[in-house]
C-alpha cells in the first residue's frame, strides 16, 4: 500500500558507487557530444563543397551564353566593357559582377590553345588586365571566364580557398571557331 517505508525504499535510488557505475542515464548525451563535432564539420564541408560546385556550374552557363554571342558574331562590335557587362547580365544575384573576369583571345590553330589555369595576379599582387580580342569570321577563339568566389574556412582546417583572401578561383573555358558570319 502507499506510504509504507518499504515502497519508498524501492522508489528511491541508492547512492552507492556501484549504482553510479551502472547508471546509464546521460550516456546518449555523452555519445552525441563525442560525435557532434566531426558530424558538424562534415556538414559544413559538404555544404561549402556543394556551394562551390553550384557556383562553378553557374559560371560554366555564363561562359556558354557569352561565348555564343562571340560564336555568331553578335559580340564582335562590342568593346571590352560592354562584353563584360553582357556576361555580368547572366550572373545570378549571389555572384558579384566585380569579381568576374573575362579573357577573350584568338589563336592560329586549336593546337595553340592554352587551357591551363591562368595566374590572375601580377607580380605586385594586383589583378591582371585581361585581353578582349574577339577576332572575326572563322577565327579560333578562346574565352575564359574567371570568378573569385569567397569561401569560408570550416572546422578542422577545411578550406576550399586556392587564392589570396580566402577566395576560390573558378574558371570556365570555351574554345570554338566562329561561324562564317557577314560583317
Amino acid at each position: 500500500m502507499w506510504g509504507t517505508r518499504k515502497d519508498e525504499m524501492r522508489r528511491t535510488p541508492r547512492r552507492g558507487l556501484r549504482t553510479l557505475a551502472c547508471d546509464r542515464r546521460g550516456a546518449t548525451a555523452i555519445e552525441f557530444a563525442i560525435v557532434a563535432a566531426p558530424f558538424i564539420a562534415l556538414l559544413i564541408a559538404a555544404l561549402q563543397t556543394s556551394l562551390v560546385f553550384f557556383a562553378q556550374q553557374t559560371l560554366e552557363t555564363v561562359s556558354e551564353q557569352a561565348s555564343r554571342q562571340l560564336l555568331v558574331g553578335a559580340a564582335q562590335k562590342l568593346d571590352k566593357e560592354e562584353f563584360h557587362q553582357l556576361a555580368c547580365n547572366d550572373l545570378p544575384p549571389f555572384m558579384n559582377c566585380a569579381d568576374l573576369m573575362v579573357d577573350v583571345q584568338t589563336v592560329d590553330s586549336f593546337a595553340d590553345v592554352d587551357t591551363t589555369t591562368p595566374s590572375i595576379y601580377n607580380d605586385d599582387h594586383t589583378l591582371k588586365t585581361w585581353q578582349f580580342n574577339p577576332g572575326g569570321a572563322g577565327d579560333i577563339v578562346v574565352m575564359r571566364t574567371m570568378y573569385l568566389l569567397p569561401v569560408i574556412g570550416g572546422p578542422l582546417g577545411f578550406s576550399l580557398a586556392n587564392t589570396e583572401g580566402s577566395r576560390r578561383l573558378l574558371v570556365a573555358t570555351a574554345v570554338f571557331q566562329t561561324e562564317p558570319y557577314k560583317t
